[in-house]
C-alpha cells in the first residue's frame, strides 16, 4: 500500500478502487459496495462497534468515513440498526476486506448493503497512516471511486476534489431533514422484543426539530417519558407554538452550524424569550450556543468515535461518550449568560452549555449512543423532568 504522503502513486495490479485527495495524494485499494465516484470530506471514526449506525447517521452527510477498527462488516447488517433513511456518509474506507457476516442478528452482507444504498467502499488502505495524516494535516476533501475494471481518470478526480467547496459554509440540514411533521411512536430496542411502542398515557409533549436526527434520540426521549412530535428543520416559530410543546428538542445534523443558523437561530431565540425548555444535541447544541450569543468554528480534525471522555464541570464526573462533529462551540466566545457545563478531556473543547435563568441546555456529544456507551442517558431524564 502506498504511503499517503506520496502523491500520484502508481496503480498496483488488481486495484479497483481509489481515494484521491485534493492535494493530489492517491491511495489505491479494492473497491466494494456501490460502483461510481463520490466527493466529500475524509474523516476517521474510532468506534469498535456500530458501523451500520455510523453509516446511516445523517451527521455524516457529505463525508467519507475511515474506520480505524479493522473488522468492519463482520456482523453483517439488519434493518433494526438503521439510524435514518436519508442522506448520510457517501462512502467508507477500511483496512481489511469485508468478510462474510457472522452474527445471529444479521440479515445481509455489508458489501451488498452499501451497493444497494449507493455508498462506495474502499478496502486495502493503510487506515492508520491515513488517520495520522488527518491528525497532522486536518480533514481533507477527496473523491472516492470504485470501478470493477480499474479505469480511473486521476487528473479529473483530483480536479473534482479541488473544486468541491468543503463543509465550511455548507447548510446540509435542509437536505437530510424530514420534510413533513411526524408523530413519533417507537421506543428503545431490547433483545428478543425489538423496538417498543410509545405508551398512550398522558406525557409531556416534546417538539423535536429535525436537522438530521438519529432515530435513537427520539426513542430515548420516549423512554425518558415524553410524547414526541418531529418537525422539519425549517419549521417556523408559529407552527411550533401551534403544537403546544412542553419543551423543544434540537437534533444533531451535518454541515456548518453558522449556515444552518441563518434560519434556525431566530426561531430558537424566540423560544428562549418565551422560556420554553430546550435541549440540544450536537448540531442542536451548536444552534443553542449561537442563539445565546456564542460563535462556532470548524475543527481541525473533529471528534468521531464512541470512546471520548468528557468532564462534567459541576462535580468533575467523567462520562465516556459517543461523538460525531467537525464543528464546535467556541468556549472563549460564551457570553456571561451562558455556563460551560462539559469539556472534552482530549482537547479541552466545549462539550456542554446551560443558559442561565432558562431551562435550556445542550451537549456536543450523543447521549443516545447507537453506537456507544450509555453513560449519559440521564440527560434525557433531566430534560423530560423539567417538563413535568
Amino acid at each position: 500500500m502506498a504511503d499517503p504522503a506520496s502523491s500520484h502513486a502508481p496503480k498496483p495490479d488488481g486495484a479497483t478502487g481509489v481515494l484521491v485527495l485534493a492535494d493530489g495524494t492517491v491511495l489505491w485499494g479494492r473497491g466494494f459496495g456501490a460502483v461510481g465516484t463520490e466527493v466529500g470530506e475524509v474523516c476517521f471514526n474510532t468506534s469498535m462497534t456500530g458501523y451500520q449506525e455510523v453509516m446511516t447517521d445523517p451527521s455524516y452527510a457529505a463525508q467519507i468515513v475511515t474506520f480505524t477498527f479493522p473488522h468492519i462488516g463482520n456482523v453483517g447488517v439488519n434493518e433494526e440498526d438503521l439510524e435514518s433513511k436519508v442522506d448520510s456518509a457517501v462512502g467508507c474506507i477500511v483496512r481489511q476486506d469485508v468478510t462474510l457476516a457472522s452474527n445471529f442478528r444479521s440479515r445481509g452482507e455489508f458489501d451488498n448493503w452499501l451497493r444497494d444504498h449507493g455508498k462506495i467502499g474502499l478496502a486495502g488502505v493503510d487506515t492508520r497512516a491515513l488517520t495520522r495524516r488527518i491528525r497532522v494535516k486536518g480533514a481533507p476533501n477527496a473523491v472516492i471511486a470504485h470501478d470493477p475494471h480499474g479505469n480511473f481518470d486521476i487528473p479529473a478526480l483530483v480536479k473534482r476534489a479541488q473544486d468541491w467547496p468543503g463543509l465550511e459554509g455548507m447548510d446540509l440540514a435542509k437536505r437530510v431533514s424530514r420534510q413533513i411533521q411526524e408523530g413519533w411512536e417507537g421506543s428503545v430496542w431490547t433483545l428478543g422484543q425489538g423496538y417498543g411502542r410509545s405508551p398512550r398515557d398522558a406525557r409531556p409533549h416534546v417538539v423535536a426539530i429535525d436537522y438530521g436526527a438519529k432515530d435513537n434520540i427520539f426513542r430515548n426521549l420516549v423512554k425518558a417519558g415524553a410524547r414526541v412530535t418531529v418537525v422539519p428543520a425549517e419549521t417556523t416559530l408559529e407552527k411550533i407554538l401551534e403544537l403546544a410543546p412542553d419543551g423543544v428538542f434540537l437534533s444533531n445534523g451535518p454541515g456548518d452550524p453558522a449556515a444552518t443558523g441563518r434560519y434556525a437561530v431566530p426561531v430558537i431565540k424566540e423560544l428562549l424569550e418565551r422560556d420554553v425548555p430546550i435541549f440540544g444535541i450536537c448540531l442542536g447544541h451548536q444552534m443553542l450556543g449561537l442563539a445565546a450569543g456564542a460563535k462556532t468554528a470548524k475543527m481541525f480534525q473533529g471528534h468521531r468515535g464512541a470512546n471520548h471522555p468528557v468532564k462534567r464541570l459541576a462535580d468533575d464526573y467523567v462520562e465516556i461518550t459517543s461523538m460525531n462533529h467537525g464543528f464546535a462551540v467556541d468556549g472563549d466566545t460564551l457570553p456571561d449568560t451562558v455556563e460551560q457545563t462539559h469539556v472534552s478531556l482530549f482537547d479541552g473543547t466545549n462539550c456542554g452549555i446551560s443558559i442561565k435563568g432558562k431551562k435550556a441546555f445542550g451537549v456536543q456529544y450523543h447521549p443516545e449512543a447507537s453506537p456507544g456507551p450509555q453513560d449519559s442517558f440521564y440527560l434525557f431524564q433531566k430534560f423530560v423532568g423539567m417538563l413535568k
